[in-house]
Protein backbone atom coordinates (compact mmCIF):
# COMPACT_ATOMS: atom_id res chain seq x y z
CA UNK A 1 0.00 0.00 0.00
CA UNK A 2 2.56 2.36 1.29
CA UNK A 3 4.73 0.99 -2.41
CA UNK A 4 1.28 2.51 -4.17
CA UNK A 5 1.08 5.65 -2.61
CA UNK A 6 5.11 6.49 -3.23
CA UNK A 7 4.73 5.40 -7.30
CA UNK A 8 1.72 7.72 -7.05
CA UNK A 9 3.37 10.96 -5.68
CA UNK A 10 6.81 9.89 -8.10
CA UNK A 11 4.60 9.98 -10.78
CA UNK A 12 2.88 12.86 -9.87
CA UNK A 13 6.18 14.50 -9.47
CA UNK A 14 7.45 13.27 -12.72
CA UNK A 15 4.12 14.76 -14.48
CA UNK A 16 4.70 18.12 -12.36
CA UNK A 17 8.16 18.79 -13.66
CA UNK A 18 7.18 17.89 -17.51
CA UNK A 19 5.01 20.35 -17.05
CA UNK A 20 6.99 23.11 -15.33
CA UNK A 21 9.69 22.03 -18.34
CA UNK A 22 7.21 23.13 -20.77
CA UNK A 23 6.14 26.20 -19.34
CA UNK A 24 9.69 26.94 -18.62
CA UNK A 25 10.47 26.39 -22.60
CA UNK A 26 7.30 28.31 -23.38
CA UNK A 27 8.74 31.14 -21.13
CA UNK A 28 12.08 31.08 -22.43
CA UNK A 29 10.61 31.17 -26.07
CA UNK A 30 8.38 34.31 -25.02
CA UNK A 31 11.33 36.03 -23.67
CA UNK A 32 13.42 35.66 -26.54
CA UNK A 33 10.85 37.01 -28.59
CA UNK A 34 10.51 39.71 -26.52
CA UNK A 35 13.83 40.62 -26.47
CA UNK A 36 13.93 40.81 -30.06
CA UNK A 37 10.69 42.85 -30.01
CA UNK A 38 13.11 45.10 -28.12
CA UNK A 39 15.99 44.81 -30.08
CA UNK A 40 13.81 45.73 -33.61
CA UNK A 41 12.12 49.04 -31.50
CA UNK A 42 15.19 50.30 -30.25
CA UNK A 43 16.92 49.93 -34.00
CA UNK A 44 14.22 51.94 -34.56
CA UNK A 45 14.21 54.37 -32.46
CA UNK A 46 17.88 54.94 -33.36
CA UNK A 47 17.09 55.52 -36.78
CA UNK A 48 14.14 57.57 -36.20
CA UNK A 49 17.15 59.78 -34.26
CA UNK A 50 19.13 60.21 -37.20
CA UNK A 51 16.47 61.28 -39.09
CA UNK A 52 15.22 63.52 -36.81
CA UNK A 53 18.83 65.12 -36.06
CA UNK A 54 18.89 65.41 -40.26
CA UNK A 55 15.93 67.01 -40.59
CA UNK A 56 16.90 69.36 -37.93
CA UNK A 57 20.32 70.06 -39.41
CA UNK A 58 18.36 70.82 -42.64
CA UNK A 59 15.71 72.73 -40.87
CA UNK A 60 18.75 74.99 -38.74
CA UNK A 61 20.31 75.27 -42.24
CA UNK A 62 17.25 76.85 -43.98
CA UNK A 63 16.34 79.08 -41.28
CA UNK A 64 19.63 80.59 -41.18
CA UNK A 65 19.81 81.13 -45.01
CA UNK A 66 15.93 82.56 -44.91
CA UNK A 67 15.84 84.52 -41.32
CA UNK A 68 19.72 84.77 -40.47
CA UNK A 69 22.06 87.30 -40.86
CA UNK A 70 25.17 87.74 -43.12
CA UNK A 71 28.52 88.78 -43.80
CA UNK A 72 27.38 89.57 -47.67
CA UNK A 73 24.93 91.93 -49.23
CA UNK A 74 22.73 89.77 -50.53
CA UNK A 75 22.43 90.51 -54.63
CA UNK A 76 18.67 91.61 -54.34
CA UNK A 77 19.42 94.37 -51.98
CA UNK A 78 20.68 95.86 -54.31
CA UNK A 79 19.23 98.49 -57.05
CA UNK A 80 19.55 96.59 -60.65
CA UNK A 81 22.18 93.71 -59.31
CA UNK A 82 19.47 91.10 -60.70
CA UNK A 83 19.53 92.88 -64.02
CA UNK A 84 23.24 92.31 -63.90
CA UNK A 85 23.09 90.40 -66.92
CA UNK A 86 20.19 90.96 -69.35
CA UNK A 87 20.92 94.75 -68.87
CA UNK A 88 21.20 95.62 -72.23
CA UNK A 89 17.63 94.13 -73.65
CA UNK A 90 16.16 95.52 -70.23
CA UNK A 91 17.40 98.75 -71.39
CA UNK A 92 16.94 98.82 -75.24
CA UNK A 93 13.37 99.95 -75.43
CA UNK A 94 14.26 102.67 -72.62
CA UNK A 95 14.57 106.37 -73.46
CA UNK A 96 18.44 107.57 -73.90
CA UNK A 97 20.13 108.50 -70.91
CA UNK A 98 21.17 112.10 -71.67
CA UNK A 99 18.86 113.79 -69.48
CA UNK A 100 16.75 115.84 -71.84
CA UNK A 101 16.01 119.60 -72.36
CA UNK A 102 12.35 120.70 -70.21
CA UNK A 103 10.66 123.30 -72.32
CA UNK A 104 7.30 124.85 -70.59
CA UNK A 105 4.76 125.82 -73.54
CA UNK A 106 1.90 127.55 -71.71
CA UNK A 107 -0.21 125.07 -69.40
CA UNK A 108 2.26 122.11 -69.46
CA UNK A 109 5.86 121.01 -69.60
CA UNK A 110 6.85 119.29 -72.63
CA UNK A 111 9.98 117.69 -72.67
CA UNK A 112 12.47 118.22 -75.56
CA UNK A 113 14.66 115.37 -77.30
CA UNK A 114 18.20 116.56 -77.00
CA UNK A 115 19.97 117.14 -80.48
CA UNK A 116 22.86 115.71 -81.93
CA UNK A 117 24.91 118.73 -81.71
CA UNK A 118 23.76 118.96 -77.77
CA UNK A 119 24.78 115.54 -77.25
CA UNK A 120 28.35 115.78 -78.86
CA UNK A 121 29.20 119.33 -77.27
CA UNK A 122 32.72 119.14 -76.02
CA UNK A 123 33.74 116.11 -77.55
CA UNK A 124 36.74 116.45 -80.44
CA UNK A 125 36.01 116.10 -84.09
CA UNK A 126 37.64 113.95 -86.67
CA UNK A 127 36.49 114.95 -89.91
CA UNK A 128 37.02 111.46 -92.12
CA UNK A 129 36.82 112.18 -95.93
CA UNK A 130 35.24 110.49 -98.69
CA UNK A 131 36.69 111.61 -102.13
CA UNK A 132 35.69 110.19 -105.44
CA UNK A 133 38.47 108.33 -107.28
CA UNK A 134 40.70 110.78 -109.20
CA UNK A 135 39.96 108.73 -112.71
CA UNK A 136 35.99 109.71 -112.14
CA UNK A 137 36.85 113.40 -111.33
CA UNK A 138 37.05 113.75 -115.54
CA UNK A 139 33.26 115.61 -117.55
CA UNK A 140 32.65 112.07 -119.32
CA UNK A 141 30.37 114.53 -121.74
CA UNK A 142 33.25 116.86 -122.28
CA UNK A 143 36.56 115.83 -120.51
CA UNK A 144 36.69 118.81 -118.20
CA UNK A 145 38.05 118.20 -114.54
CA UNK A 146 35.26 118.02 -112.33
CA UNK A 147 35.10 121.34 -109.61
CA UNK A 148 34.33 120.42 -105.96
CA UNK A 149 31.08 121.94 -105.30
CA UNK A 150 29.31 121.09 -101.74
CA UNK A 151 29.96 118.60 -98.98
CA UNK A 152 27.08 116.28 -97.53
CA UNK A 153 27.82 114.46 -93.70
CA UNK A 154 26.60 111.11 -94.21
CA UNK A 155 26.78 110.21 -90.11
CA UNK A 156 28.26 110.02 -87.04
CA UNK A 157 30.09 107.65 -85.23
CA UNK A 158 31.77 107.47 -81.35
CA UNK A 159 34.92 105.99 -81.41
CA UNK A 160 36.29 104.60 -78.62
CA UNK A 161 40.24 104.97 -77.89
CA UNK A 162 41.55 102.20 -75.22
CA UNK A 163 43.47 103.96 -72.61
CA UNK A 164 47.40 103.67 -72.97
CA UNK A 165 49.94 103.27 -70.14
CA UNK A 166 53.88 104.17 -70.19
CA UNK A 167 56.45 104.64 -68.00
CA UNK A 168 58.43 107.90 -67.23
CA UNK A 169 61.61 107.38 -66.63
CA UNK A 170 63.46 110.27 -64.97
CA UNK A 171 67.27 110.71 -65.84
CA UNK A 172 69.84 113.20 -64.20
CA UNK A 173 72.37 114.73 -66.32
CA UNK A 174 75.93 114.97 -64.91
CA UNK A 175 78.07 117.76 -66.20
CA UNK A 176 82.13 118.21 -65.23
CA UNK A 177 84.69 120.30 -66.06
CA UNK A 178 87.56 118.69 -68.18
CA UNK A 179 89.82 120.87 -66.84
CA UNK A 180 89.66 120.62 -63.17
CA UNK A 181 88.95 116.21 -63.72
CA UNK A 182 92.62 115.35 -63.77
CA UNK A 183 93.24 117.87 -60.80
CA UNK A 184 92.52 116.96 -56.62
CA UNK A 185 88.93 118.95 -56.59
CA UNK A 186 87.55 118.01 -60.04
CA UNK A 187 84.12 120.06 -60.55
CA UNK A 188 81.12 118.16 -61.32
CA UNK A 189 77.31 118.96 -60.71
CA UNK A 190 74.25 116.90 -61.28
CA UNK A 191 70.89 118.11 -62.45
CA UNK A 192 67.96 118.10 -59.94
CA UNK A 193 64.54 118.89 -60.06
CA UNK A 194 61.71 120.03 -57.94
CA UNK A 195 59.26 117.13 -58.54
CA UNK A 196 59.05 114.88 -55.74
CA UNK A 197 57.90 111.40 -56.14
CA UNK A 198 54.79 110.41 -54.87
CA UNK A 199 56.09 107.63 -52.72
CA UNK A 200 59.43 106.44 -52.16
CA UNK A 201 60.40 103.68 -54.00
CA UNK A 202 57.29 103.16 -56.02
CA UNK A 203 56.30 102.61 -59.59
CA UNK A 204 53.14 105.19 -58.11
CA UNK A 205 51.97 108.34 -59.84
CA UNK A 206 49.33 111.08 -59.26
CA UNK A 207 47.42 109.82 -62.56
CA UNK A 208 47.75 105.93 -61.91
CA UNK A 209 47.05 106.54 -58.11
CA UNK A 210 44.13 108.85 -58.96
CA UNK A 211 43.09 106.33 -61.43
CA UNK A 212 42.63 103.51 -58.89
CA UNK A 213 40.80 105.63 -56.46
CA UNK A 214 38.62 106.49 -58.85
CA UNK A 215 38.13 102.90 -60.21
CA UNK A 216 37.30 101.95 -56.50
CA UNK A 217 35.50 104.56 -54.76
CA UNK A 218 33.20 106.36 -58.14
CA UNK A 219 33.24 102.89 -60.05
CA UNK A 220 33.05 100.79 -57.40
CA UNK A 221 35.74 98.35 -58.97
CA UNK A 222 37.57 96.10 -56.33
CA UNK A 223 40.90 96.12 -56.46
CA UNK A 224 41.42 92.00 -57.71
CA UNK A 225 39.37 93.21 -61.29
CA UNK A 226 41.72 96.41 -61.46
CA UNK A 227 44.77 93.70 -60.65
CA UNK A 228 43.04 91.90 -63.86
CA UNK A 229 42.94 95.46 -65.65
CA UNK A 230 46.90 96.32 -65.26
CA UNK A 231 48.29 92.99 -66.24
CA UNK A 232 46.39 93.15 -69.18
CA UNK A 233 47.90 96.67 -69.83
CA UNK A 234 51.30 94.10 -69.34
CA UNK A 235 52.07 95.55 -65.76
CA UNK A 236 51.75 93.23 -63.03
CA UNK A 237 50.29 95.12 -59.99
CA UNK A 238 49.42 93.18 -57.04
CA UNK A 239 45.91 93.97 -55.54
CA UNK A 240 48.26 94.56 -52.04
CA UNK A 241 50.20 97.25 -53.65
CA UNK A 242 47.05 99.28 -54.93
CA UNK A 243 46.02 98.98 -51.41
CA UNK A 244 48.93 100.21 -50.34
CA UNK A 245 48.85 103.05 -52.78
CA UNK A 246 45.43 104.22 -51.64
CA UNK A 247 45.70 104.09 -47.77
CA UNK A 248 49.47 106.33 -48.06
CA UNK A 249 48.10 108.91 -50.37
CA UNK A 250 44.73 108.97 -48.26
CA UNK A 251 47.18 109.14 -45.19
CA UNK A 252 49.88 111.43 -46.62
CA UNK A 253 47.58 113.52 -48.77
CA UNK A 254 44.16 113.53 -48.19
CA UNK A 255 43.98 113.34 -44.19
CA UNK A 256 45.45 116.75 -44.14
CA UNK A 257 42.88 118.01 -46.74
CA UNK A 258 40.19 116.80 -44.60
CA UNK A 259 41.51 118.21 -41.83
CA UNK A 260 41.95 121.81 -42.99
CA UNK A 261 37.93 121.15 -44.17
CA UNK A 262 37.23 120.05 -41.05
CA UNK A 263 38.48 123.46 -39.58
CA UNK A 264 36.71 125.53 -42.08
CA UNK A 265 33.08 123.72 -41.49
CA UNK A 266 33.29 124.22 -37.51
CA UNK A 267 33.68 127.99 -38.65
CA UNK A 268 30.56 128.21 -40.12
CA UNK A 269 27.56 129.40 -38.29
CA UNK A 270 25.20 126.66 -40.13
CA UNK A 271 25.58 123.11 -39.78
CA UNK A 272 23.47 119.62 -40.93
CA UNK A 273 24.44 116.16 -39.90
CA UNK A 274 22.91 112.65 -40.81
CA UNK A 275 24.56 109.39 -39.84
CA UNK A 276 23.90 106.00 -42.34
CA UNK A 277 24.48 101.90 -41.27
CA UNK A 278 27.02 100.79 -43.04
CA UNK A 279 29.36 97.35 -43.04
CA UNK A 280 32.69 96.72 -42.26
CA UNK A 281 34.58 93.19 -42.86
CA UNK A 282 37.26 91.57 -40.86
CA UNK A 283 37.13 94.71 -38.14
CA UNK A 284 39.23 93.88 -35.65
CA UNK A 285 37.50 93.30 -32.31
CA UNK A 286 33.81 92.94 -33.90
CA UNK A 287 31.58 90.47 -35.91
CA UNK A 288 31.25 91.49 -39.97
CA UNK A 289 27.83 91.12 -39.21
CA UNK A 290 27.44 94.00 -36.76
CA UNK A 291 26.24 97.66 -38.21
CA UNK A 292 28.81 100.38 -38.11
CA UNK A 293 27.46 104.13 -38.98
CA UNK A 294 29.08 106.53 -41.61
CA UNK A 295 28.14 110.25 -40.79
CA UNK A 296 27.53 113.03 -43.17
CA UNK A 297 28.16 117.20 -41.84
CA UNK A 298 27.41 119.47 -44.05
CA UNK A 299 27.54 123.17 -44.37
CA UNK A 300 24.13 125.24 -44.57
CA UNK A 301 23.20 127.15 -47.62
CA UNK A 302 24.68 130.39 -46.70
CA UNK A 303 26.38 131.35 -50.31
CA UNK A 304 29.83 130.13 -49.45
CA UNK A 305 31.34 127.36 -50.90
CA UNK A 306 29.83 124.10 -49.39
CA UNK A 307 31.45 121.94 -47.38
CA UNK A 308 31.00 118.13 -47.13
CA UNK A 309 32.61 115.45 -44.83
CA UNK A 310 32.38 112.29 -43.83
CA UNK A 311 32.88 110.78 -40.40
CA UNK A 312 33.50 107.00 -39.63
CA UNK A 313 32.13 105.50 -36.25
CA UNK A 314 30.86 102.21 -34.53
CA UNK A 315 27.97 103.55 -32.77
CA UNK A 316 25.30 106.08 -33.54
CA UNK A 317 25.57 107.89 -30.25
CA UNK A 318 25.54 111.69 -29.91
CA UNK A 319 29.21 111.69 -28.94
CA UNK A 320 30.24 111.17 -31.67
CA UNK A 321 28.82 113.94 -33.35
CA UNK A 322 29.28 116.09 -29.92
CA UNK A 323 33.70 114.91 -30.73
CA UNK A 324 33.56 115.57 -34.56
CA UNK A 325 31.59 119.16 -33.68
CA UNK A 326 33.94 120.07 -30.69
CA UNK A 327 34.79 124.42 -31.35
CA UNK A 328 31.69 124.56 -33.27
CA UNK A 329 29.33 127.21 -31.82
CA UNK A 330 26.64 128.20 -35.32
CA UNK A 331 23.77 126.04 -35.60
CA UNK A 332 23.37 122.35 -36.07
CA UNK A 333 20.34 120.11 -38.18
CA UNK A 334 20.01 116.90 -37.59
CA UNK A 335 16.28 114.94 -38.80
CA UNK A 336 14.50 118.16 -39.05
CA UNK A 337 15.44 119.32 -35.52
Amino acid sequence: MVRDTKDIQFRELKDTISQLNTTIAAQTQLIVSLQETLNAAKEREAEQAKQNAVLKEQIDFLTKKLFGSSSERRTDDIEGQLNLFNEAECCQNEESSVPDIETTVKSHTRKAKTTLAEKLKGIPVEEVIIDVPAEDKICPQCGTELEPIGRETIRHEIEYIPAQVKVKKYISLHYGCPECKETDEPYIIKATTEYKPLMKHSLASPSSVAWTMYQKYANSIPLYRQEKDWKQYGIDLSRSTLANWIIYCASHYFEPMYEFFHRKLLEREFLMADETTTQVLDEPGRRPQSKSYMWLYRTGEDGEPVIILYGYSETRARDNAKTFLKGFKGYLECDGY
